[in-house]
């Protein structure tokens, strides 16, 4: 990540401005977008009591004689806060207090990290962390449990691959879990096998759980902690809000305990993981918003396959590079539509994570046959919806169904997914200008901890479709970016709408929260690569200042 978690020392959560006040934001460089996505400038912000705009003001326009606080930005730029659409708090968080891979670049560079934290965590009776991915190293296959013994052998060792759909274990965790080589793989699962037939250590989606399920849980005092680090890195970045795809039980009691003791400052739309949570929070529907719209549980997050790192990607065909080999299907037809239904019939939005061609097809039969039942404004959406098969994309605009993507998928997917799919699938691989001119919905986001959560890395991707290095010169498969201005709405105002919350914040309108971000250059004039290096000055969430960079 261009920013990492741990490395923060040049920020700091700051108290918070004085709140139930009238105040006036003044003296900056405004620029927003309104509700219909045109660009408008500004140079202060009135904010009432409850934290929410009363106006933009513009440069000449008469100020309040005696506002009850004022802020003297000194001509600072000041945008919305930004919203990522699809993000895993907790996992952001653990990721900073666990074994992070996340910026190797070969095996032996994640073999040596592993290898220092071992040392310098002697105490610790397994060995978690994540972020590795054999693509980037070049490694050309899965790594080994033989390869972490060499490094780590008298203890547990549990590394998740970046995207969350593999797991890379060593030879005691394997023994603790009990997995030999007459252990069969779940279904939805693939336990990778060697010489025998023996696990060579790398567990598939729902393989994983075979060794998840022996890790020690992290206690209250450690979600606490992960939490506060996944805050500090969000706001830092100027994401005032985010979805957070895959709320457990224990992470809800984490933002309620933030929140009653006053220490949540980012907002979260909140899907819960699967059914469950969704019942043991919600109960007979969504929950309603709190802490002055900062939380809220109104969705289910749903999975019907893996990824295309991992091959776990769903496809109609087989991987290009794999004959025989097309993905894994988690959930029968009958499976998805009846858990859709168990969260439908409750008031639950349905967020179903599909990325192969088979999986989105899936998911668009579903939502076609349950809208007859389930009408009204359901925004039923696609998390991802990263190959479709041309025939089927026109699909994605009917029943207020929402692609929900990430545009730094495509930037460090490009070359994995063109060895994955061949050329004749990529014309519905990574296809946002093809959804948008389809009349789709679209909302962005980063994926996080999977890719950088940076939402101005993101933003630079869309409509340039490059990586942050400008590979590939002109852009690969340009037709499919979009425009400065249409990335920045699917990164606010968009974002806000997908996850029903456009009425409360996503844009800086009388009304809406205050929630908005000084930075260090005009994000509508800088350059693609200026733009990657925006830097956030000071974040603000219901005109309140929450992080300052020091």
């Amino acid at each position: 990540m261009t920013l990492r978690i741990a490395a923060l020392a040049a920020a700091a959560l700051i108290p918070a401005t004085p709140a139930l006040a009238d105040a006036l934001v003044d003296n900056v460089q405004g620029v927003a977008l309104d509700e219909q996505g045109r660009t408008v400038r500004f140079t202060g912000i009135l904010i009432d009591k409850q934290g929410k705009v009363v106006r933009l003001l513009k440069d000449g326009e008469k100020r309040p004689e005696r506002p009850d606080w004022r802020a003297d930005m000194k001509g600072g730029i000041a945008i919305p806060g930004m919203i990522d659409a699809h993000g895993h708090v907790m996992d952001l968080g653990f990721r900073a207090l666990q074994l992070d891979l996340f910026d190797t670049r070969s095996l032996d560079e994640a073999l040596e990290k592993l290898r220092v934290y071992a040392a310098a965590n002697p105490n610790a009776r397994w060995i978690i962390g994540g972020g590795w991915n054999q693509e980037r190293w070049g490694l050309g296959r899965f790594p080994t449990a033989a390869e972490l013994d060499a490094v780590v052998g008298d203890r547990p060792v549990w590394l998740g691959r970046t995207d969350g759909h593999a797991g890379w274990a060593n030879s005691a965790a394997m023994r603790e879990a009990g997995v030999t080589a007459a252990t069969k793989s779940p279904a939805g699962g693939r336990i990778e096998k060697g010489a025998g037939g023996r696990p060579s250590g790398v567990f598939v989606d729902a393989a994983m759980a075979l060794i998840q399920d022996k890790v020690p849980q992290p206690t209250p005092r450690e979600r606490a902690q992960a939490f506060l680090k996944a805050q500090d890195a969000l706001l830092s970045m100027g994401v005032t809000a985010t979805a957070d795809m895959g709320t457990t039980t224990d992470d809800w009691l984490t933002y309620r305990q933030m929140g009653d003791t006053g220490n949540l400052r980012v907002r979260i739309m909140s899907y819960a993981a699967n059914i469950g949570p969704a019942l043991a929070v919600g109960g007979a529907g969504p929950t309603p918003w709190l802490y002055d719209d900062k939380l809220r549980m109104g969705g289910i997050k749903l999975y019907t396959d893996g990824a295309l790192g991992s091959r776990g990607a769903w496809l109609k065909a087989d991987y290009a590079d794999k004959p025989g080999e097309r993905g894994l299907g988690f959930l029968t037809d009958a499976q998805l539509k009846n858990l859709m239904t168990r969260g439908a019939m409750d008031g639950f939005q349905i967020a179903v994570h599909a990325i192969g061609d088979r999986a989105n097809q899936q998911v668009l039969d579903a939502i076609d046959e349950l809208s007859e039942t389930y009408g009204g404004d359901r925004r039923w959406r696609i998390e991802h919806a990263q190959v479709i098969e041309m025939k089927d994309l026109p699909r994605i605009t009917q029943h207020t169904t929402i692609a929900s993507m990430q545009p730094v998928h495509q930037t460090s997917d490009r070359e994995m997914a063109e060895a994955r799919l061949g050329p004749a699938r990529l014309d519905g691989a990574y296809a946002w200008n093809t959804i948008l001119k389809a009349g789709g919905r679209m909302a962005f986001g980063s994926d996080y901890p999977v890719e950088n959560p940076n939402p101005f890395v993101g933003w630079a991707a869309a409509f340039t479709r490059q990586d942050p290095a400008g590979q590939p010169a002109g852009g690969w498969r340009v037709q499919d970016a979009v425009t400065r201005e249409q990335a920045w709405r699917f990164f606010t105002t968009d974002a806000a709408y997908a996850g029903f919350a456009e009425e409360r914040f996503g844009t800086l309108a009388p009304g809406k929260r205050a929630d908005f971000l000084i930075v260090d250059r005009d994000p509508t004039q800088a350059a693609p690569e200026a733009l990657r290096e925006t830097q956030v000055l000071e974040t603000w969430v219901g005109g309140q200042q929450v992080w300052r960079r020091q």
